[in-house]
């Protein structure tokens, strides 16, 4: 029996293989409702976003959002849930991919979100946080179709109000 081995080009056109870092973003972004990452080339096929201690003035939600030339702010399907050590907890979200925030301003958390590309421009996400001085889990999973090829991922919150106040953003693609 052989093997296939794909490397380099061989598995996605025009991508060298390497997974790339974007720029590491610290709280407060240039705009503090958002961190923005965009250029991204149009060979991605995956995209994990990397979260390090991040925290909010208040206690919105946070939402991951992708788009094409533009962020999208509609069409998401799927939700975010929260795994305490009492009530799990789970709140959807058509705005954008959902990551629960629980303990509001007092709260940092650290984990990952990985977006990946399953047909045509539609994307699907799933992650995991941890909050970093409590006993709580943030579970998202989601899907939405882009009208063209993902160029940018940007990190809000649901509210659009709240400001990032500590943590760092990053994101890897391949």
């Amino acid at each position: 029996m052989m093997a296939l081995i794909l490397s380099g080009t061989d598995g996605v056109q025009g991508n060298s293989g390497a997974i790339v870092s974007g720029t590491s973003q610290t709280a407060p972004p240039p705009t503090p409702q958002y961190f923005e990452f965009t250029g991204i080339p149009s060979w991605v096929r995956r995209v994990t976003v990397l979260f390090n201690g991040m925290s909010t003035s208040g206690t919105s939600h946070y939402l991951i959002q992708i788009g094409s030339g533009s962020v999208q702010t509609t069409s998401y399907a799927g939700a975010g849930s929260t795994i305490p050590g009492g009530t799990p907890d789970t709140v959807n979200s058509t705005a954008g991919f959902l990551i629960y925030n629980q303990g509001g301003a007092t709260q940092a958390s650290s984990g990952s979100v990985v977006l990946t590309l399953i047909t045509a421009n539609t994307w699907v996400a799933s992650g995991v946080l941890g909050q970093d001085n409590a006993t709580r889990t943030f579970t998202t999973g989601g899907k939405t179709a882009l009208s063209g090829t993902l160029d940018r991922v940007r990190v809000t919150t649901v509210n659009g109000t709240d400001t990032f106040d500590a943590g760092t953003v990053n994101i890897l693609y391949e």
